[in-house]
């Protein structure tokens, strides 16, 4: 398969929950480092950058073997900055530093997914190059759903459900499989992300991971989380992601 695929790994140094969060350690190593080693582990990637604003982080994520070509922008490193303009950022910046070449695949490994496997991003990948999608996302099972037991509240400040069906439902499983977005891997076309505003805007192929490897650290709790899985990881087993 003789395609250009090229991983990005996007680290602010300003994380508000969990300060310093992308440097952090699990299992002994920083989860920036994580994220890089499985992009560097992956049968289609070619080259590991990562996207930060912090020289810390830039030269940690070097000596695990990545690339900063650039520095992120201070506009595209704030709290509310949007991500997908990062991955415009770095996308803009691959193809104008390599004009010759042609970027077939951009896939972003967040380090907020340690847990994840190298099979997971190759089978993103691999999905994306095998359909018609422009983005391929993770996906785990839900651990709600929105038709059964999510709730929200009305203006009078009364609890209904999110979704509500036109037929009374009784049985959980007659309800419309739901599932939750996963951080673990995205697999876009460079072309329809530099032309769009989300993922959602295009087509979306999903790739469903065990709860697992799909832990989403956010908190100091995920952290604790984190460690409890790692310790515990031989118990699990080695289910396969799966395209739906």
């Amino acid at each position: 398969m003789n395609l250009r695929v090229i991983g990005a790994v996007f680290a602010r140094g300003g994380s508000k929950r969990v300060p310093r969060k992308n440097l952090r350690l699990l299992a002994g190593k920083p989860l920036i480092a994580h994220a890089i080693e499985t992009g560097l582990a992956s049968r289609y990637i070619s080259r590991v950058i990562v996207s930060t604003d912090d020289a810390e982080i830039a030269e940690i994520a070097r000596n695990h073997g990545a690339e900063t070509p650039f520095m992120r922008p201070p506009e595209l490193a704030s709290d509310d900055a949007s991500e997908w303009l990062s991955w415009q950022h770095a996308i803009r910046f691959v193809q104008e530093e390599s004009r010759d070449c042609h970027l077939d695949v951009f896939v972003c490994i967040p380090t907020t997914s340690p847990l994840r496997w190298v099979e997971d991003v190759d089978l993103c990948i691999e999905t994306l190059i095998g359909s018609d999608a422009d983005v391929v996302i993770t996906v785990k099972n839900a651990e709600h759903n929105p038709y059964y037991n999510m709730i929200q509240l009305d203006t009078d400040g009364f609890a209904r459900q999110v979704i509500q069906s036109s037929q009374t439902l009784y049985r959980r499983s007659a309800y419309p499989t739901v599932y939750d977005m996963t951080t673990v891997a995205y697999a876009a076309r460079p072309d329809f992300v530099l032309n769009s505003v989300n993922p959602f805007s295009g087509k979306v192929k999903a790739v469903k991971v065990p709860a697992e490897r799909a832990l989403d650290i956010d908190t100091e709790l995920d952290m604790k989380f984190a460690e409890f899985l790692v310790a515990q990881q031989a118990t699990f087993g080695g289910a396969s992601a799966v395209i739906l």
